[in-house]
């Protein structure tokens, strides 16, 4: 569910900046894991729709896009991976794509800075380090915060990676369900 949170409200953060629209058409579905993802692909194909699915590089992601029923159903090129998009975290799981600015908001949330440690350890996922330096963390407090954060800020808020990486996600998005 945060997944979806982040990709929703990221994306409408650029589209009402007029930096890139995820085509009107397009419906997010979340999974609830990994693992769910072969089974709602194969629902949603049997209904003759396209189907993308973005997949966080962790183990977890992994597993799920190499099972032959989900390449089979949605092909290579709509099995998307987080690392495609963040290239510096080889196991880069969505939060990662917004970095710079979850540091931000967790430090307002949480009242840890863990800048300087995430700074030394930049191919390291950035919910791994919250997870070690955060007393009592949550993704799901995190996704929430952000929202949030989203209400009081725009797209010009989000680093110039940030905005990047974005902005070839939903690229890549609308391609491939055009």
């Amino acid at each position: 569910l945060t997944d979806y949170w982040y990709i929703d409200a990221t994306a409408s953060l650029l589209r009402d900046s007029n930096i890139e629209k995820l085509d009107e058409k397009i419906a997010l579905v979340f999974a609830n894991s990994a693992g769910k993802v072969v089974y709602y692909a194969t629902i949603l194909h049997a209904h003759n729709l396209k189907i993308v699915a973005l997949l966080d590089s962790d183990s977890a992601g992994d597993q799920a896009a190499q099972q032959e029923n989900l390449v089979h159903t949605l092909g290579n090129k709509n099995i998307l991976r987080t690392k495609d998009f963040c290239i510096n975290v080889p196991k880069a799981e969505i939060e990662d794509l917004l970095r710079e600015t979850l540091i931000v908001v967790a430090d307002e949330e949480f009242k840890v800075n863990v800048k300087l440690k995430a700074d030394a350890q930049p191919t390291r996922p950035i919910i791994d380090i919250f997870s070690k330096e955060i007393p009592s963390f949550s993704k799901y407090q995190l996704a929430k915060a952000f929202i949030r954060w989203t209400r009081n800020n725009d797209a010009s808020n989000l680093t110039t990676t940030e905005l990047a990486n974005w902005k070839k996600l939903i690229q890549t998005v609308n391609k491939n369900l055009k």
